[in-house]
């Protein structure tokens, strides 16, 4: 159903709830339907709303940087951060406009036209949606931007929040598992605490089994898993230890993962929300990591995590697969997926081409963790050479000399041509 449309002038929250046995969550259609309450029953509100770049929110990211839109007002200190439409509002507290919701069946719908955060009152030329839905001790999220800038121009991918998660003071301690045996019950690592300095600037960290935690003094607080990506950032600004929704101090998680948004792309990713100890929050992780399959992309329909450095492709509707001409030093990327020692002997693309394509590939071998808790990553290289004759088939490309964990990798093209490729499987 479509009610009040919401702007700016609205004073104060208005935050609608659903509820099950075990939690009690609000979207807030005063702030584009972000995420500004998620408890236990019983128990104090997990999410901070110092202001309106906090809560549980979408916050997307393109090129160019600055984005400075003639005749309007933007703030200095955030003219790094590009073209940034944010869910809640902008940084001058103008709010974003909730276009429809619906609140039933234990989920909560929101579609909202987000505001730019580093720009004065200039709505995101764009729509949210988001779907929120309450099973046991975690909230499922759909998140999606329907894109629609009149700029045209490929640029770039970066990094997106996926999404952006802030907690209250009590919850500070970041905890995750970083290892390179994930889901054995190896050592969890304590990346923030009271005592050890870090937390701010945030951290960036491979979280090899796909979830990281805000927790308190007693272990206990808020997840986020998400099947696409291992590569995350997590911190804490402020005094650690105690604060409420409205006080400045906040942790902080959000997974990252590389993406070009394109000017008309609709763009969704999946995530859950998980509320209990660190055990708990653990155990649910494994559970919803056994029905991901993170060694097989097709490109049926999108670029399914897949980005580029020198390339221009045709769009995010593949039309079936990635079409695109390649040149010297042109790359194609994968995910930051992390792939144990030993665990795939080669990559096999499903491709169409012409001649030869020769480069090397390029994997980023994970390191662990330096002084400063964030992640290290070393490079190797093999060539490759594969022959097409025009016809589709199946090119397998050896990497069985690499015996190294490794978080994703690149194909450097060393030729020149075109490509047209259906699928690429670590096997």
């Amino acid at each position: 159903m479509t009610e009040q449309i919401y702007d700016k002038y609205l004073e104060g929250d208005n935050i609608i709830y659903i509820e099950n046995e075990y939690l009690r969550l609000g979207a807030n259609l005063a702030l584009g339907g972000a995420l500004t309450y998620l408890a236990e029953k019983g128990k104090e509100n997990l999410i901070n709303s110092a202001d309106w770049g906090r809560q549980v929110q979408m916050s997307f990211y393109a090129p160019p940087v600055p984005f400075h839109p003639d005749g309007v007002q933007m703030a200095e200190n955030w003219k790094f951060i590009g073209w940034n439409p944010i869910q809640s509002g902008d940084y001058y507290r103008n709010r974003s406009r909730v276009l429809d919701y619906r609140c039933e069946n234990n989920e909560i719908y929101v579609k909202c036209i987000p505001m730019h955060w580093p720009l004065n009152n200039y709505p995101g030329e764009c729509t949210f949606e988001v779907w929120y839905r309450l099973d046991g001790y975690c909230v499922n999220v759909t998140s999606r931007i329907n894109n629609a800038r009149p700029d045209t121009t490929q640029y770039p991918a970066r990094h997106q929040e996926m999404p952006a998660v802030y907690t209250n003071g009590e919850w500070y301690k970041g905890v995750s598992y970083v290892g390179t045996e994930p889901f054995t019950d190896g050592e969890l690592t304590e990346l923030v605490t009271k005592d050890n300095g870090l937390g701010w600037p945030w951290l960036n960290f491979i979280a090899t089994e796909n979830w990281s935690a805000l927790v308190d003094d007693n272990n206990y607080g808020l997840g986020v898993y998400i099947g696409v990506t291992n590569l995350s950032k997590i911190g804490f600004f402020g005094e650690k230890g105690w604060g409420g929704p409205k006080d400045s101090q906040t942790g902080y998680i959000a997974p990252l993962a590389a993406a070009i948004l394109d000017h008309d792309i609709v763009y969704s990713y999946d995530y859950s929300l998980i509320v209990g100890d660190v055990s708990f929050i653990r155990e649910v992780a494994k559970q919803k990591d056994k029905l991901v399959d993170r060694k097989k992309y097709s490109f049926e329909h999108d670029r399914n995590q897949f980005y580029y450095h020198n390339i221009t492709d045709k769009g995010w509707r593949t039309g079936g697969c990635l079409e695109f001409d390649f040149k010297k030093a042109s790359e194609l990327k994968s995910p930051a997926v992390f792939i144990g020692k030993g665990e795939c002997k080669k990559i096999r693309l499903d491709a169409c081409f012409d001649g030869e394509i020769s480069g090397e590939i390029i994997f980023n071998i994970y390191k662990g963790l330096d002084e400063k808790n964030c992640f290290v990553l070393e490079h190797k290289k093999l060539p490759f050479g594969i022959f097409g004759n025009g016809e589709r088939k199946l090119f397998d490309l050896d990497i069985s000399e690499i015996d190294d964990c490794f978080v994703g990798f690149s194909l450097r093209f060393a030729s020149e041509g075109h490509l047209k490729l259906y699928s690429v499987e670590l096997a």
